[in-house]
């Protein structure tokens, strides 16, 4: 599923990929974020690495729990990249582990952000980030 947003990229346009094994996710997502920003979105981090070998984001949004590999061990594969180490990251999960959580944190995650989320909240703190 690629959004929309990027058919009509605005120059300068910042890129920002969503990892969710979840459409739902993936969708509200994308809706929240297309007006502001070029938007791809992947059911897995086998595809956000896959993706990243052509294109780099200027931020990530990541789902902490996903089968095959998830968010905490993408994140530690980002890190351990001199070429991805820079990329900002934010986890969206629906963890309420509180380990879980100061874990995703302590991997360098700049926030979590709870689902299920508010549109404009996710929306909010992505620029945030971006405008940091």
């Amino acid at each position: 599923m690629q959004s929309c947003a990027s058919c009509s990229k605005r120059p300068n346009q910042k890129k920002v990929f969503v990892v969710d094994d979840n459409d739902t996710h993936l969708m509200l997502a994308a809706s929240a974020l297309e007006a502001e920003y070029d938007v791809l979105t992947m059911h897995s981090a086998a595809k956000m690495f896959s993706l990243l070998e052509k294109k780099q984001p200027d931020l990530i949004l990541l789902d902490i729990e996903m089968p095959e590999m998830d968010g905490l061990e993408a994140m530690a594969k980002l890190k351990a990249s001199p070429q991805w180490s820079g990329i900002p990251v934010i986890f969206i999960t629906g963890l309420t582990d509180d380990k879980r959580l100061s874990r995703a944190v302590e991997a360098g995650a700049l926030e979590v952000i709870m689902k299920p989320f508010a549109p404009a909240i996710l929306f909010s703190r992505v620029k945030y980030c971006l405008d940091m």
